[in-house]
């Protein structure tokens, strides 16, 4: 846990500050060069290389710290107030090579190592998917084997697209084979649409994955989504990447590879609120591709995402203050 003072220091007043005014960071907190540590680092990674279809979520970084301006400091649906229990600080951009996608997914891990040795945990706007993989093999250093709750319209578990082995498609299966995950809890959520192939599902199968698709949160209901998730998980340390695409597109029309028939923002918000008792050790949001957005529609629903997220986490790092953990 890394050292914090007693008072974090929190977001800039938006009674004496408009909103739109002064730098985006995520929800206008400090920097993390002005706090030093924090127990929260939310950082971007501007890097989209991986992508198999409509670039941009190299972008999305921003356009989410820019939506997240309205964010205020009390969370109502948590009863918490995630900046005032834990020091929560934008670490800034994670700078990659967009030419080379192996050194760009070293160059995360890299990073990731040294922001977790901190004893922060980390809450990552993307980019594409494909830094899924280095965030958790820094995880998993620490951590060991993490489970993994992967929202995403798409399973992201295949082999390789033109015979590359890192990119947005691939993340997961590379996760397992590396043995970074535990597999006795992983869950995909929010799955649909057309797949390659019926090999696609046995194959994922076979790797450990329980599905959870849009169709089954729509007929089951977020709590009891949640209320399964939360079985699957027990007290295993849990790491939620969260594709924005997730969403329906009605929801998310900025992003990469949309999919008709996904959830609605307030599913996902509820279902995630529902994970509050897990002990989420870090999280990513990704795929945002504002080009493709209009109204920010898109990077509304990735900044409260990530919100609900690092209240999450807020609140786990003040309770293990308190206990003395």
């Amino acid at each position: 846990m890394s050292s914090t003072p007693e008072t974090p220091r929190g977001p800039i007043d938006s009674s004496r500050v408009p909103r739109y005014a002064g730098p985006a960071t995520f929800a206008r907190l400090p920097r993390l060069d002005e706090v030093g540590t924090a127990d929260v680092a939310v950082v971007g990674v501007p890097f989209d290389s991986g992508v198999s279809y409509r670039p941009g979520a190299r972008f999305g970084g921003n356009a989410i710290r820019e939506a997240s301006r309205l964010l205020r400091p009390y969370n109502p649906a948590q009863d918490a107030s995630p900046f005032a229990l834990a020091q929560v600080a934008d670490g800034g951009d994670i700078a990659v090579n967009p030419f080379n996608i192996n050194e760009a997914v070293e160059t995360v891990e890299a990073a990731a190592d040294d922001l977790l040795g901190t004893g922060a945990r980390l809450m990552t706007l993307g980019g594409d998917h494909t830094i899924a993989l280095p965030l958790l093999r820094s995880v998993a250093k620490k951590h060991g084997p993490v489970a993994l709750l992967h929202f995403d319209a798409h399973l992201d578990t295949w082999d390789t697209y033109f015979g590359a082995e890192y990119t947005h498609g691939t993340p997961f299966r590379r996760a397992v084979e590396e043995g970074i995950l535990d597999t006795e809890a992983l869950s995909h959520v929010g799955t649909r649409g057309p797949l390659y192939g019926k090999q696609d599902l046995t194959d994922d199968e076979k790797m450990g994955f329980g599905i959870v698709t849009s169709a089954d949160v729509y007929r089951r209901g977020a709590d009891e989504v949640a209320d399964q998730l939360r079985q699957r998980i027990g007290d295993r340390p849990l790491y939620i990447s969260i594709d924005i695409d997730c969403l329906d597109p009605a929801h998310a029309p900025g992003t990469g590879t949309p999919e008709a028939g996904g959830m609605t923002s307030r599913e996902l918000l509820e279902i995630l609120r529902g994970l509050a008792s897990c002990n989420l050790v870090s999280a990513d949001v990704v795929e945002v591709a504002p080009a493709y957005d209009h109204a920010e529609i898109t990077s509304v629903a990735a900044s409260h995402t990530a919100y609900e997220l690092t209240t999450i986490m807020s609140r786990q790092i003040a309770a293990q203050r308190a206990s003395g953990a």
